[in-house]
Order: structure tokens, then sequence, then C-alpha cells
């Protein structure tokens, strides 16, 4: 169906008390904005026009998109004289009227909407909840809506009345232009409000109809930090739902955030207190134990991840383990059955199939082979203070602990490297190389004493 979006995004939050606009507070890691920005994508619509208003700069700069209009309101005199502002852009037979504070709305729940348009001119989505209070009221005459009271306009008896306008509207583009030009602002707030369409459309003879949203949840806004933070756990709740629904072990649901996109083979496991940030995808029986962060990264089938590991912008491949307390930095490259041990970091490297890094090391801009032992506090020394330099390790090559690797150096196939050691120079393959001051003992030394 050809539609244009509108997404009111001007409102300044002053109850979240921040500098930040509050379209910009985050839900899973991205701004409230952005989810709505992707729901409306979902729809294929002809264009998007996101109205901005306080902090346009930020907000612009914050959401994704060139296939995005911006319109600018401003002056913040009423949600409908947003939708006049984003008029002169509409060019699609029907508008959908979105808000930049509501994150959690479906795309399917938006397409009944707009497909109740070819049976009426305008269509509301409504909910019927609990407690009312601070939304609009429906009011019918049958099956029709008469009209959307406002709560500071309402009387107590439209107060008691418990189904609410969302704010989220289909209509005719057509019948928009005539309704938003007849627009006055003599109500208590002093503003434009756009639910006045809804009166203005029935004077017409209008159809006007409500399309009743199946999960209350999905079409509450955002008005405080306490608010923020019950949809962000619904939001996550959202994700464990569907990963368990496709097969994955939660070890406790509620403690789990996904703050992107998290793909999942089959009988993976993630323990508690997980983070997941960009894009990630876990390949078959991967397991992910608690207190971890995974940012950006794959990892392939039979991969464990200890406790308190950190991967970012990272490749592990098949059967590798990692941790605990491991971190492996941007750049890593983990290969199949190698071992990344605890306190271990890599950046930048290539740890080859079946290598170890088993503890207390620092591997960066490395290239290694594979079957290599790293031993305990061994570092590559990759910075000179200005630039950055490689260290290669040939397969099968021995390092002991308590080794500096002094980049650029080549350690050949099959080297020893003693324990102790700091290696400047190029170590021949198959060969001993260590470096070591004579060790000596001092006869008859005393240690000093503390006077008195």
């Amino acid at each position: 169906m050809k539609a244009d979006v509108i997404i009111l995004a001007a409102g300044q939050g002053t109850r979240m008390k921040s500098d930040l606009p509050k379209v910009l507070h985050r839900i899973a890691g991205q701004p409230m904005l952005q989810h709505v920005v992707d729901t409306a994508r979902d729809l294929a619509p002809d264009r998007i026009i996101v109205v901005h208003g306080h902090g346009g700069d930020q907000v612009r700069a914050a959401v994704e998109g060139k296939d995005l209009v911006w319109v600018e309101q401003d002056r913040q005199l009423g949600t409908g004289h947003a939708v006049e502002q984003a008029l002169p852009r509409v060019a699609a037979d029907r508008v959908l009227v979105l808000y930049g504070d509501v994150p959690l709305i479906r795309s399917q729940t938006l397409e009944r909407l707009l497909l109740a348009c070819d049976e009426a001119d305008l269509c509301v989505l409504t909910a019927e909840l609990a407690d009312p209070r601070g939304y609009g009221r429906i009011v019918r005459k049958g099956d029709e809506i008469e009209c959307i009271v406002e709560e500071k306009d309402a009387s107590p008896e439209i107060r008691s009345i418990r189904e609410v306008n969302t704010g989220i509207m289909a209509m005719h583009s057509e019948g928009l232009r005539r309704w938003i030009a007849k627009l006055d602002n003599d109500n208590a707030q002093g503003e434009f409000y756009l639910t006045d369409c809804v009166a203005l459309a029935r004077e017409e003879g209008a159809r006007v109809r409500a399309i009743p949203a199946k999960d209350p949840v999905e079409i509450q806004g955002v008005n405080d930090r306490k608010q923020l933070a019950m949809l962000e756990r619904e939001w996550q709740r959202r994700v464990a739902d569907e990963l368990m629904t496709n097969g994955t072990t939660l070890m406790d649901p509620v403690r789990l955030d996904v703050r992107g996109k998290l793909f999942c083979g089959r009988d993976c496991e993630i323990d508690v207190n997980c983070v997941f940030e960009g894009v990630v995808v876990l390949g078959d029986g991967v397991k992910v134990g608690p207190n971890c962060i995974i940012r950006n990264s794959t990892l392939d089938a039979g991969s464990l991840v200890e406790a308190h590991s950190i991967i970012e912008d990272s490749r592990v491949g098949k059967a590798c383990r990692i941790g605990p307390f491991a971190r492996l930095r941007p750049g890593s490259l983990i290969e199949d059955g190698a071992r990344i041990g605890n306190f271990v970091e890599v950046k930048n490297s290539r740890i080859g199939q079946g290598s170890k890094v088993n503890h207390l090391s620092y591997i960066g801009d490395t290239e290694m082979g594979r079957e290599v032992n790293i031993g305990a506090g061994t570092i590559t020394c990759n910075y000179d203070g200005a630039n950055k330099h490689r260290t290669v390790i040939g397969d099968r090559a021995f390092v002991g602990s308590d080794t500096q690797l002094v980049a650029p150096v080549k350690v050949g196939a099959d080297a020893t490297i003693g324990a102790g050691s700091t290696i400047t120079r190029d170590a021949p393959e198959g060969e001993l190389t260590l470096s070591r001051s004579r060790q000596t003992t001092v006869k008859g030394w005393q240690r000093p004493r503390k006077e008195g």
C-alpha cells in the first residue's frame, strides 16, 4: 500500500531531566527514535518524515538513514502543529503518524491500522488500560469514535473511560489536510491537538474507526526514567522469549541484555548477566558463561566462553575455549581449537589452529601459527611510542614463561624460547633461543635491618 509515515520527535522531555533530547534516550542500546524508524521501514513506506525540534542537530546525527526526510518544528505548539509542518512533504494517499518516544510499537500492529483505512477515512490505534491516567479518552457513539478528549480537558465521567488514545493514527492524506487546517488551540494546554481531527472528521460524516492494540505494552510512551527502564526490560523480555522459542537455553531470561542483534544456532546456552552489543552470531552449541560481554563478533560451533570474558569485533573459530577473565580486542581471529585462558588479552592478532595462550599474557599485532604454546606472562611489545609493529610466531613454536618479544620480530617454526627471555632479534626455526644474565650468589650477604 502507498503510505507516508510521519514520526513526531520534537519534544524536549522535561521530565527526563536531561540535556539529551528525549527521543535519543536508549532502549536496548539504540535511541528510541531509531527503533521507531526501523519499525516504520518494515512497512516499506514511500517516505519517512521525521519532525524534530529540541536538539535537532543531535537528533539528525544520531539516527541512521539517508532515506529520512527531516522537518523542523521550531515552536512546539502541539501534535497538530507538528503534523502540519510535515504535510508539505506528504505525497502518498495514506499517512501514518507515529511518535519517537513509543519505541516498542510493532510493525504488524501498524499494518492492521493501515489496512483498516480501506474501509474508513481515519483509523485510531486504541488500548484498554487498567489505569488510563495521562491518556486521552476514546468517546464512542455506538461502534463509531465520536471524539478524543485529552485528560486535562475531560470531565470526571469521561476520565472514567478506560479505552485510551495511543496517539498513533492512519488516515487518507486528503482528509488530513482539511482537518489540520481547521484545528484551533482553544484548550487547557493552548496547543493544536492532532486528536481533534477525529471530531472534525465526524462533523463531515467521515468514517472513524478504532483499532485496538493486542498488547498494551507496545503503545507505552516514555516520559521519565522509570518508564524508560520499564520498556527496556520489556524489550529484553521479547528478545529472551524469541531466543528460547528458537532453541536457545537462557539460565535466567530476566538477566540478559541484547543491545543490537543476537543470532543463535541450535543448542546454544547463555548464562546470567551477559550483554550482547551490535551484531553477534553464535554457532551451534556455543556456550557463554556468566557475566560476559560480546560485541560485534562471531563465534563458530562448539566454542566455549567462560565467565567474565569480553569479546569485541573478533572472530572465534570452532571448538575454541575463551576465558575465564579473557579479553579479545578488535581484530582478533582465534582459529579452530585454540585456547585463550584467564587474564589473557589479544588485540589485532591471529591465533592459529590449536594454539594456546593459557594465562597472564598480552598478544598484540601478532601473526601466530598452528599449535603454538605461549607460556604465562608473555608479552608482545608491539608499540615503540609512535608506531605499532608485528610479531610473527611460526607453527609449533614454544615460548617460555615471562618472555618479552620486542617487535618487529619473528620466531621460527618449531623454535623454543627459554623462559625469562627478552627477544629483540629473529629466533631461528627449530632452535633454542634465550637471553639471560648470569645467575650469581653473593655469599655472606646480609639483608639491611631497621635501626632500633
